[in-house]
């Protein structure tokens, strides 16, 4: 990974990190209580997004493809926007690939991202479980296996520009799999 792209990433990170913890903020204006809220987004962001798309780019890269995150900037505003409205609409940038893929390939390639997200979900599940965490760091934890299991959602909605209309296109039924998954982790867990 090249400086410029791992500024990029990082640019991404934050600026979504900065989006959640204003919609998890009780008061944004409030600098104790969006204090609280950036370290939690910082960890649940950082483990969601930039794992989700380094999934992308090396399962494009074992293909042989090139692969690489680049931003967009007109989509990390409106993230900030949203946030604002009360929702979030994730769209920093995409992992760009270049090269022939078929389109198994490409599905696999989509379903790479929400697949990290899913089991990073479950480890921090687990990890609430087993270590029994308190205060602070349980608050991290659940934050972080809940925003884990909506990213997968997300990304899985069979919308043309989203992961999930590439798995539905390969594979219903995995993409059927992953979304139910995902949307139990997202609604009926938390």
């Amino acid at each position: 990974m090249d400086s410029s792209e791992f500024n990029q990433i990082v640019i991404s990170w934050i600026t979504i990190s900065i989006a959640f913890a204003i919609l998890i903020s009780e008061d944004f204006l409030n600098i104790f209580g969006y204090a609280q809220s950036l370290p939690i987004a910082l960890v649940a962001v950082g483990t969601g997004f930039i794992f989700h798309e380094l999934a992308h780019r090396n399962v494009a890269k074992l293909f042989g493809s090139h692969a690489e995150y680049r931003l967009w900037v007109p989509g990390l505003v409106f993230t900030l926007i949203s946030a604002f409205l009360g929702f979030i609409f994730a769209a920093p940038g995409a992992v760009y690939i270049s090269g022939k893929v078929s389109r198994q390939q490409n599905g696999m390639i989509a379903a790479a991202g929400p697949i990290a997200n899913i089991i990073i979900a479950f480890l921090f599940m687990m990890a609430a479980f087993y270590l029994a965490p308190q205060g602070l760091l349980l608050t991290i934890i659940l934050y972080s296996s809940y925003i884990n299991f909506f990213l997968a959602f997300f990304n899985l909605l069979p919308f043309f520009i989203l992961d999930g209309a590439k798995v539905f296109s390969w594979n219903p039924i995995v993409w059927a799999v992953l979304i139910f998954i995902a949307a139990f982790g997202s609604f009926f867990l938390f």
